[in-house]
């Protein structure tokens, strides 16, 4: 039986000291198919050890609705194959940019401000959650011949919180469902943070990109013992809508790597291969020094300007990370497993049929509410992606006054007696021009993504205050959603009342069929959709995420596995403005440019 430990000054395997060279890899945003390979490039890239958070809200999307939890497992299994050790992140919160944090939107929709706290209704259902989970973690840790040598309880709670009976309150439960070994906490290396997130007992951890020496100058006034660990070494950084692409330079990232192996350290690279938000499980973030002002979605790709790009791909930055890690290692590194192949392209898919997105909610939407005094929110009904259509009169006759949405999370396409009226958004949330009464009005309202840390997590999405004209509060709301995971029901898109793409309008569901011949279940293709405004798209039933004409991304990442050998069907769910019907595949995308950033948060 092997036994992992944290010593007085370093960590130890079976008595001998050990430095941690961990990567973080998300299970959850890389294809269960190439869980392989991206290990093998960790490995070869100088790292011995693995690292994932753990989604709660993919695992339990209804109360009591378990999805899938045993993938953790096979994933631990995965990585005991490679011959790396790994560091679960369990939560409940995990930020991640993840959708909500990773909690569920049952849970902050019943909870609000009481998540994260010593609440014992909001603790309940983490230990009922954990009880579910952790038996994949607990199985397979190092002392019974696993992976697993280290659990971290929460995450980065001193960004949120000082409820210290909380965090004890977790390391406990933990302990009681089976975790033997060593737990943690990781924060950002400042007093109040580590204050408010640090548990006795429990390994402090810290978050940053650079500036290592005065990182752990500060975690050592707080902890004169134990191993220094940078848990997340922010290596690149992640990209919202409508904004430029954040890139680092590999040098200087390299010399940070540097530094902190040089303070007798160990290290996660956070992130060693980032993957992608398949699905529309992006989060969000709120702008501002203190995370609480303008809305900033996160794009679909998670590639983070990592060593290992979103394709799979060694870049720079992994060369000179591994010359770095090689000085470190016990021997000769491995040898690079083979580089994916792209799909020869570009191909030109063209989209043949369509149904109307009016008719998409018929067929797969949820019953329509009855009327309401207030609109019901995106967690009133249980919704966590996709959209919601309100449906309003406005009383007449009276003359045209301007007509918005109050609380508006978080973009709504308005008709007016059938006619669009205008796109309304947070931060413009009036129509431009006046509506007179009588009239009906629609509003297709979208989530973009919650919110993933900061004092904003868990806020609801929807019209969350209500329709206005003028002063005056429109009642007798009606409401109908469409959730994304109904197109999971390949049946149920077949049945759909498709017809000629002429005729399906701006918006709505738009197929088409491809060959692929020679390549299917290996590689990766990148699909692009010029002209196109925002949606989601699908190859063979896979959601590949969200697009948006907002930028900066324009090329979804399509896995090997998901391409079959002959016939494979996309799908296109335009919730805008529709582009000309066609979409294109090739083998990728170029090398990531754009603004430099210097790893500080």
């Amino acid at each position: 039986m092997i036994d992992f430990t944290v010593g007085d000054d370093h960590f130890r395997l079976d008595g001998e000291p050990v430095r941690l060279l961990s990567g973080a890899l998300h299970y959850f945003r890389v294809h269960e198919a190439q869980w392989d390979h991206r290990l093998s490039m960790l490995r070869a890239m100088g790292l011995n050890c693995v690292e994932t958070y753990v989604p709660w809200n993919l695992h339990e999307p209804r109360p009591g609705e378990f999805r899938d939890v045993g993938a953790l497992g096979r994933f631990l299994d995965a990585v005991d194959r490679a011959g790396l050790m790994a560091i679960v992140r369990p939560g409940p919160y995990i930020c991640a940019e993840w959708e909500n944090g990773g909690l569920p939107v049952w849970v902050t929709g019943r909870f609000g401000r009481r998540v994260r706290t010593r609440d014992a209704q909001y603790t309940a259902v983490v230990e009922r959650w954990f009880g579910e989970l952790l038996p994949q973690v607990v199985r397979r840790q190092v002392n019974r011949g696993g992976p697993v040598i280290m659990v971290q309880a929460e995450n980065e709670y001193g960004s949120y919180g000082s409820d210290r009976v909380h965090l004890e309150e977790l390391a406990g439960l933990l302990r009681r469902c089976g975790v033997t070994v060593p737990l943690f906490t990781s924060d950002g290396p400042e007093d109040h943070m580590l204050t408010g997130g640090s548990v006795p007992g429990l390994l402090a951890t810290g978050n940053f990109g650079s500036g290592a020496r005065e990182a752990f100058e500060v975690m050592r006034r707080h902890r004169r013992r134990g191993p220094l660990m940078c848990m997340e070494f922010w290596c690149g950084w992640f990209d919202h809508w409508g904004a430029e692409p954040v890139v680092r330079d590999p040098a200087e990232t390299a010399e940070a790597l540097r530094e902190i192996l040089e303070c007798g350290a160990s290290v996660n690279i956070y992130m060693a291969h980032g993957g992608t938000n398949f699905a529309g499980w992006a989060g969000a973030n709120r702008g501002g020094p203190l995370q609480d002002q303008e809305f900033l979605p996160t794009v679909t790709s998670y590639d983070y300007d990592a060593p290992v790009d979103e394709y799979g791909r060694p870049t720079e930055k992994f060369r000179l990370l591994r010359e770095v890690l090689a000085e470190y290692a016990d021997g000769p590194l491995p040898e690079l497993p083979p580089e994916p192949v792209g799909l020869p392209g570009p191909v030109r898919v063209e989209l043949t049929q369509g149904v109307a997105l009016a008719g998409v909610l018929e067929g797969l939407g949820d019953p329509e509410t009855a009327e309401s005094g207030v609109p019901p929110t995106f967690e009133d009904l249980g919704v966590d992606r996709g959209l919601v259509r309100y449906r309003v009169g406005v009383p007449g006759p009276r003359q045209p006054y301007p007509l918005g949405a109050v609380g508006l999370r978080d973009r709504a396409v308005v008709y007016v007696d059938g006619v669009r009226a205008g796109v309304l958004t947070e931060e413009r949330p009036v129509l431009d021009e006046p509506v007179a009464g009588p009239a009906e009005v629609e509003l297709w309202v979208e989530s973009l993504g919650r919110v993933n840390y900061g004092p904003r997590l868990g806020e609801r999405k929807g019209i969350t205050v209500g329709v206005v004209h003028e002063r005056q509060y429109l009642h007798g709301v009606r409401a109908r959603a469409l959730r994304l995971d109904a197109f999971d029901d390949a049946g149920a898109v077949a049945a759909l009342r498709f017809g000629s793409v002429g005729e399906t309008g701006r918006t709505g569901l738009f197929r088409g069929l491809f060959e692929v011949t020679g390549a299917a279940g290996t590689g990766h293709a990148g699909l692009e959709l010029p002209g196109w405004t925002r949606g989601f798209v699908w190859v063979n039933g896979f959601c590949l995420g969200r697009y948006w004409s907002a930028g900066p991304q324009r090329t979804l990442y399509v896995p090997g596995p998901v391409l079959r050998e002959g016939a494979n069907e996309v799908w296109v769910l335009e919730l805008e403005d529709a582009g000309e019907p066609f979409v294109e595949l090739g083998p990728g995308v170029p090398v990531r440019t754009g603004t430099p950033g210097d790893g500080r948060r």
